[in-house]
C-alpha cells in the first residue's frame, strides 16, 4: 500500500517534468509528510491536455452519500482494478498521475513499535504513481478525489512491505493518461529492481502532523 508519501519539488518544476499547466489551487510546498484526505498535486489529461491540479487524496464513489460513508479509499490493487465497482469506470476513463519524491513504508520490531522507512528514487529527482480520480457530488458539495494504484513489491521493497505504489516511467505517462490509445493495463507492474532505494527514518513521521526535512533524513541523521 501507500499511506504517506512526500513531494519537495516546486510547483513549476513538477509542471514542466510532465508538460502540464498548473492549477492556482495548488497545496504549497515542499511538503514530507503527505497524510490522506490531504490535497495532492496530480497530473490529469482532458484531450491531451495535462493539468497538474489539487485533488483530495481518497477516492469517494458515486454512491457515497458523506465523505465517510464507508472505507477511505486511499489505494487501489492493480490486480482488481477494472472489476472492482468503485474503481472500474474510473480505470478506463479517468487515470492520473501523482509525483512524489519518495514515500514511507513501515516494519515492526520484537515489542511491536512502528518503524519508519523513506523510499525514494535511486537516480530520478521524482517519482510518477499511477493513479485515478472521480468527481464526488452530494448537493452544493464538489470534491475532485484520487488513488493511488498499487502493486506487489519489487525486490527493493518487499523486506519491508509486500505492496508498493505502481511507478510509471515517463516513456509510459502518455499511454496511462488516455493519450496514446490502448493498453494502459500493461503499466500495472512492479517498478524494475535496483530502481529505488530505503533507509530508516525517525518515528516523528507516525504522527500525521510531523512535517520538515529532518522527516527524511537517515535517522542516524536526525538530530
Amino acid at each position: 500500500m501507500c499511506g504517506r508519501f512526500a513531494i519537495t519539488l516546486p510547483h513549476d518544476a513538477m509542471a514542466r517534468a510532465f508538460g502540464a499547466q498548473p492549477a492556482n489551487d495548488l497545496p504549497q510546498g515542499p511538503r514530507y509528510n503527505i497524510c490522506p484526505t490531504q490535497s495532492v498535486a496530480c497530473v490529469t489529461s482532458r484531450a491531451g491536455n495535462r493539468q497538474l491540479a489539487a485533488l483530495r487524496w481518497g477516492f469517494l464513489p458515486d454512491w457515497y452519500k458523506t465523505e465517510t460513508a464507508g472505507p477511505l479509499l486511499i489505494n487501489a490493487r492493480a490486480e482488481t482494478l477494472a472489476s472492482k465497482p468503485a474503481f472500474a469506470q474510473a480505470a478506463r476513463m479517468r487515470r492520473g498521475l501523482i509525483p512524489a519524491t519518495g514515500f514511507y513504508e513501515w516494519t515492526q520490531d520484537s515489542a511491536g513499535n512502528r518503524l519508519p522507512w523513506y523510499i525514494y528514487p535511486k537516480r530520478a529527482e521524482m517519482l510518477a504513481f499511477a493513479a485515478i480520480w472521480q468527481i464526488w457530488e452530494q448537493g452544493e458539495k464538489r470534491l475532485t478525489t484520487c488513488a493511488i494504484v498499487t502493486c506487489a513489491a519489487n525486490a527493493d521493497v518487499v523486506q519491508i512491505h509486500h505492496r508498493m505504489p505502481v511507478i510509471l516511467a515517463p516513456e509510459d505517462w502518455a499511454l496511462w493518461l488516455g493519450e496514446a490509445g490502448h493498453g494502459a493495463a500493461r503499466l500495472m507492474r512492479p517498478a524494475p529492481p535496483d530502481a529505488l532505494a530505503a533507509h530508516r527514518v525517525h518515528p516523528r513521521v507516525n504522527s500525521n502532523r510531523a512535517e520538515g526535512a529532518a522527516l527524511i533524513a537517515p535517522l542516524g541523521a536526525t538530530p
